[in-house]
């Protein structure tokens, strides 16, 4: 189609035009970072470590989430993604534990970087368009646990479940994957907005740098 092709153009010059400037024009990173809600608050507390404790599950998130992005491609604020899964996994009785993987923007690699902190070797990454990954330490990158890919069709009550069922692996368990609709009309109706958010999720890397430990707070509710 047409229209295909003038999108896959259009997409096409944009990621060159980020590329080029990100090659050319270095930016001055913080190293503390918090999120425009008041409410709700991201604090970059040091260098991530290795978890010696079975009884947690890592969330990894990418380098713009909460920051530089603060709601899903559908429009759910970060905040509630991050208190519903914190929420699942505090059901299981085990503890979330929040990084932030700041080298890289594959969702694949982000859970698998989370997993390798993880003192359970469970981790979930998580994009700010909202694609979601629940990876294990042991297993290769592009091989996973349980994979989210249409973040557009991906509620609250799911990713409740996703805290549930990472906590559910990280006891030995063998949860049932959960289920989520499948509409092949998400792609075509949201590639462009998705391919804009994960440019500007590219552009917040900071390339060389290890993952960050977080210090995620809710002040209200």
């Amino acid at each position: 189609m047409a229209y295909d092709e003038k999108l896959i153009a259009e997409v096409t010059r944009k990621v060159v035009e980020a590329l080029a400037q990100r090659s050319t024009a270095p930016r001055a990173v913080p190293t503390v970072s918090s999120s425009p809600d008041p409410n709700f608050t991201i604090t970059e507390v040091g260098e991530a470590k290795v978890g010696a404790y079975p009884d947690e599950v890592v969330i990894g998130l990418a380098p713009a989430f909460g920051t530089a992005q603060t709601k899903t491609i559908c429009g759910i604020p970060h905040s509630d993604v991050l208190r519903e899964i914190a929420a699942g996994i505090e059901e299981e009785g085990l503890k979330p534990r929040f990084i932030k993987v700041v080298d890289i923007s594959d969702v694949s690699f982000i859970a698998r970087r989370a997993a390798g902190f993880s003192g359970s070797g469970i981790g979930i990454g998580i994009q700010s368009k909202g694609t979601t990954v629940i990876h294990q330490k042991d297993l290769f990158p592009l091989s996973n646990l349980e994979l989210f890919p249409q973040a557009p069709l991906i509620t609250l009550e799911i990713y409740r479940k996703i805290g549930k069922n990472a906590a559910r692996y990280a006891k030995g368990q063998s949860p049932v994957p959960i289920e989520t609709e499948n509409d092949p009309m998400v792609r075509p109706t949201y590639q462009t907005k998705a391919a804009i958010l994960h440019i500007k999720e590219t552009e917040q890397i900071r390339a060389g740098e290890k993952p960050v430990a977080l210090e995620v707070r809710w002040r209200n509710g």
